[in-house]
């Protein structure tokens, strides 16, 4: 019962002496607050059964995978909602009044109450979604939180999938040949390579400019190889000086030199021993470490700096390279006979504009490794994919996934069309950007193929002279260059087709 002083504060307000009516209508009036002012209430019973969720709730049903209501109420409330602690509240009685949470649905701050009856049991927990990720106020911390707990959990699956792989903790390669996306001629028959690649102990030459998906092919090759199981270990020649590259790849011994660690340093080489060693950018290689990069390979054994000791090892070197090999060689810049060693299964990884009709599905991917990682670039329509797959892309896949982060952040429409895109292609840098490619023919019926030849080959070469004039914007000397025939050629070609069709 309450004291004099209360009772007498109460009698003054004129509010009802009865404590459960004061408890009661506290009650209501909370939950009616709550009710209009939060974003969404949702209740569990004592068996953490979803029991009733509230109108602003049900805008969140959609986003965590249910379109009706009734197949959302009644189930487990963990079988619906990702991260929820609502069991925890029923085991242990005590609310989480604030908390962060993402699920499917976003990231929200919410508060758990526990919901008790008149012997003090718990019956139920009450859920409140009190602010969410489009709340102004809160939107900073909470679009922190999100990334954080992104990080957090790529991290984990990362971590777990070594675990998984591996259970001595080594290096792992984190593709698969499946991993390159696209069922183009060229990129059938890259992959076709890599596989007959993978099965031989030989060491593999991947060619290809920047942005190809030499790296990606590398850990394929490795995940199809018999050495799938042991270290897949890479060294990115660019990206170390040239003073360090000895000790990266042979190791240092104790005490080598002053400031050397104490209990010395293994090398690449050995790192990778019974598996895989990728060479990345090998055409920078300093010409001094050649010669022993030779000797490693030819002798499979190497001597740390500072050591009298030969280090077995036995490693399958793949190297990559963006140069031009071949001319470093006439250049004296790359020794020749290294160059026949790592030569033996060349495997050329076409450039994107060669493999245009794999971009939209590349696109896809890209999006959605995106979106994955919190930045979703707009719904693109077909105009925009048809313009994105007629460019140059110089930097091929690579530069592909630089225009798309950018559209993800220059523009605030949640679809672009061509034009948009073709003004997004201009502030990306490009240095000219191509028209969109015509649609790609319906494929040929049988009575289509039942024609006769002639006839099927002339329709074929009005189609690449239409789409070169189209792609040349009527320049009749750009499109004989991109047909690879003379000028005299393409008119003598148009005039019979103007004749065919006069006759006609």
């Amino acid at each position: 019962m309450p004291s004099s002083a209360a009772s007498s504060s109460l009698a003054a307000s004129d509010l009802p002496r009865d404590v459960a009516s004061i408890l009661e209508l506290a009650a209501r009036s909370m939950f009616d607050l709550f009710a209009s002012a939060s974003e969404g209430m949702m209740l569990v019973d004592r068996d953490a059964r979803v029991v009733w969720i509230n109108d602003q709730y049900r805008r969140f049903l959609p986003a965590l995978g249910f379109q009706r209501e009734e197949d959302f109420v009644g189930r487990a409330v963990s079988d619906v909602v990702q991260n929820t602690l609502m069991h925890q509240v029923l085991k242990t009685g005590k609310p989480i009044l604030i908390d962060l949470i993402t699920n499917r649905a976003g990231t929200f701050a919410v508060s758990r109450i526990p919901l008790r009856d008149d012997s003090g049991e718990v019956m139920g927990v009450l859920g409140i979604v009190l602010f969410d990720q489009t709340s102004s106020n809160l939107q900073p911390l909470l679009a922190k939180f999100a990334r954080l707990q992104q990080d957090l959990e790529e991290a984990q699956l990362e971590l777990a999938a070594q675990r998984s792989q591996q259970g001595d903790g080594r290096r792992q390669s984190k593709y698969t040949l499946a991993s390159f996306i696209g069922s183009s001629p060229a990129a059938s028959e890259v992959k076709r390579q890599a596989r007959r690649a993978a099965k031989s102990h030989s060491p593999v030459l991947l060619l290809g400019e920047t942005g190809t998906g030499k790296e990606l092919l590398a850990h394929g090759i490795h995940a199809a190889s018999p050495r799938a199981a042991q270290p897949f270990v890479s060294v990115n020649i660019a990206a170390v000086p040239d003073t360090l590259l000895e000790a990266e790849f042979f190791g240092v011994a104790p005490g080598a030199y002053t400031g050397a660690d104490r209990k010395g340093r293994i090398g690449k080489f050995k790192l990778a021993d019974g598996g895989t060693l990728f060479l990345d950018e090998i055409g920078d290689m300093p010409p001094g470490l050649q010669a022993k990069l030779l000797r490693a390979l030819q002798e499979g054994e190497a001597e740390p700096l500072g050591s009298n000791q030969l280090v077995p090892f036995d490693v399958r070197v793949i190297a990559a390279t963006s140069r031009d090999l071949p001319a470093l060689v006439r250049a004296g810049q790359f020794r020749e006979d290294l160059y026949y060693r790592l030569n033996v299964l060349p495997v050329r990884v076409p450039p994107l504009r060669e493999r245009r009709s794999d971009i939209p599905a590349l696109i896809e991917i890209l999006s959605e490794d995106m979106a994955h990682r919190g930045n979703p670039p707009p719904e693109l329509g077909r105009g925009a994919i048809a313009l994105l797959a007629a460019q140059h892309w110089r930097g091929n896949i690579r530069e592909l996934r630089n225009v798309l982060e950018q559209a993800a952040l220059r523009t605030d429409s949640d679809r672009l069309d061509t034009d948009a895109m073709e003004a997004l292609l201009r502030q990306s840098g490009l240095a000219q950007v191509q028209p969109a490619l015509p649609p790609e023919p319906a494929p040929p019926d049988s009575a289509a193929l039942l024609r006769p030849l002639g006839e099927q080959v002339a329709e074929l070469e009005r189609r690449a002279i239409d789409a070169a004039l189209q792609a040349t914007r009527g320049n009749k000397l750009a499109a004989a260059r991109l047909l690879g025939i003379s000028r005299a050629t393409l008119y003598e070609r148009m005039r019979d087709r103007t004749a065919t069709w006069l006759s006609g």
